[in-house]
């Protein structure tokens, strides 16, 4: 089940503000095989971007985790974004964080084993917004246009990880182990 949590406005200097939109899910694999998946931006991360809105994902530098730098397109309203995005592993096989570069947008993905065939996902991004009205208006809009995206990412993610994990299965079965329904 996907869970989308709105959470607070986070104020940072007097003169700026941000939004946090943050979505989770329990994938149906392992938390070492989710995290492959995700940091692994040259064959498994453009298979859990929902095409819809994330295009032309290309591997500027490194492929796998940290230190990997990013171009990709994101499209939402109808319009075209062009980004760049550093990857960094603040805790290497649980947490990975993308930061987009001149926009100070930050997308950070959680992920913890629960139990041995199942991972708790957390996908939150923060978002930098005016203050006042402006800032508010911007605030509702961010929360209303990533919610979808991170819906659309999870099941995604869900999906892939879990055929990737039955493709698994059935060659290990195909080497004398026994599948397990």
């Amino acid at each position: 089940m996907i869970k989308l949590e709105p959470a607070p406005a986070v104020t940072g200097a007097a003169e700026s503000s941000s939004v946090t939109v943050e979505a989770r899910a329990t994938v149906r694999a392992p938390a070492d095989r989710v995290y492959e998946l995700i940091a692994d931006y040259r064959a498994g991360h453009p298979r859990i971007v929902p095409p819809k809105y994330f295009q032309n994902l290309i591997v500027e530098r490194g492929g796998r985790g940290g230190g990997t730098v990013i171009t990709y397109e994101i499209k939402l309203l109808g319009r075209v974004r062009h980004d760049r995005a550093r990857v960094t592993e603040p805790e290497p096989g649980r947490v990975l964080v993308e930061t987009v570069d001149e926009q100070s947008i930050v997308t950070t993905f959680r992920v913890e084993p629960a139990g041995a065939s199942a991972s708790n996902v957390t996908i939150s991004t923060v978002v930098p917004t005016r203050r006042g009205l402006a800032g508010a208006l911007e605030r509702v809009l961010v929360r209303a246009l990533l919610a979808p995206v991170y819906r659309d990412e999870l099941a995604l993610l869900n999906r892939v990880a879990t055929s990737d994990s039955s493709s698994a299965e059935r060659h290990e079965c195909a080497g004398g182990k026994y599948e397990v329904d």
